[in-house]
């Protein structure tokens, strides 16, 4: 019998501007995406269990930028997993991430990013060396999304 294997879950958004341009928020120096960027979302926290994907998205999307306005498709769009390194957490302990990435159609608001990220910007990445600007789960699932 298989050992089965523990994962987290972080839930990403994947936000389109009208002009087709992708919200990237850049990891901070000191952390495991360094050099690197990141999508809106986190983590499914431990007394989320029986809350609504849509309402774990709105408060991690309020938590790293802000409170804008958007349109989110409640269906996933792309997976990616992500070993995130014993040293990058409280516990000490090497976790398994799995990403579920959702799209969603901004609408209005100032992007006001937190302290998990450097900066952010808007970019189209249908014609972009993807590895220059993600890593593991991240580039695996904007990979998935775009079809490459």
């Amino acid at each position: 019998m298989p050992n089965h294997d523990l994962y987290q879950i972080s839930l990403k958004v994947i936000l389109k501007n009208k002009a087709g341009e992708i919200l990237l928020l850049k990891s901070n120096e000191d952390g495991s995406y360094a050099g690197f960027y990141d999508f809106p979302g986190g983590r499914i926290s431990i007394d989320e269990f029986s809350v609504s994907f849509e309402d774990v998205v709105k408060r991690e999307v309020e938590e790293e930028i802000g409170n804008i306005d958007y349109k989110l498709n409640s269906k996933p769009v792309a997976i990616g997993r992500y070993l995130l390194p014993a040293k990058f957490n409280h516990s000490g302990k090497d976790i398994h991430v799995l990403y579920i990435f959702f799209e969603a159609q901004y609408e209005s608001g100032d992007i006001k990013i937190s302290d998990e990220h450097e900066d952010h910007l808007w970019l189209n990445l249908s014609n972009q060396p993807l590895d220059k600007f993600f890593k593991s789960g991240i580039l695996d699932g904007i990979k998935m999304y775009l079809g490459k």
